[in-house]
């Protein structure tokens, strides 16, 4: 079965023009690899409310995985945490747990991973070492948790 993801860069300066985006398309290719059907590629400035607003609609109505990418870290506007937690309904703590374990610099992310409605939502670091590591960590529990998420009991 594949399984639609989303993928959302937040950071200010990519949106601005002012710096090319890394992480994003080395997260859509990774997915890619794992068997993902990536449907939609976006960007957002840093920000709660522009990551919660953009969050929301890409989970309107959707099954699957979306990713962030971006604002994960002590930077003043590194608030992609603060806006996931206003769109999630449910926490998947064991996820990001799993990630912040992936790497020497990856528990000085504040990413959370959780549920809106049938959509699992995973923050990722910004740097592309860093996205991919967090990523593979738990990239083989993830068809399994969208199977859950879809209705089907595996179990």
């Amino acid at each position: 079965m594949t399984h639609q993801a989303k993928v959302l860069t937040v950071s200010d300066s990519v949106v601005r023009g002012e710096r090319e985006d890394q992480a994003g398309p080395a997260v859509v290719k990774a997915l890619t690899e794992a068997g993902f059907e990536v449907v939609e590629v976006g960007q957002a400035p840093d920000g709660v409310a522009s990551v919660a607003g953009d969050l929301a609609r890409m989970a309107g109505a959707f099954t699957g995985l979306i990713v962030t990418t971006g604002g994960t870290g002590f930077g003043p506007r590194d608030l992609t945490p603060e806006g996931t937690a206003e769109v999630v309904e449910r926490l998947a703590p064991g996820l990001a747990e799993a990630m912040r374990r992936s790497g020497p610099l990856a528990p000085l992310s504040r990413g959370i991973a959780g549920v809106r409605g049938s959509a699992l939502v995973l923050n990722l670091p910004g740097s592309p070492k860093g996205a991919l590591e967090c990523l593979a960590a738990v990239v083989d529990l993830l068809p399994h948790a969208l199977e859950l998420l879809e209705g089907h009991q595996p179990h």
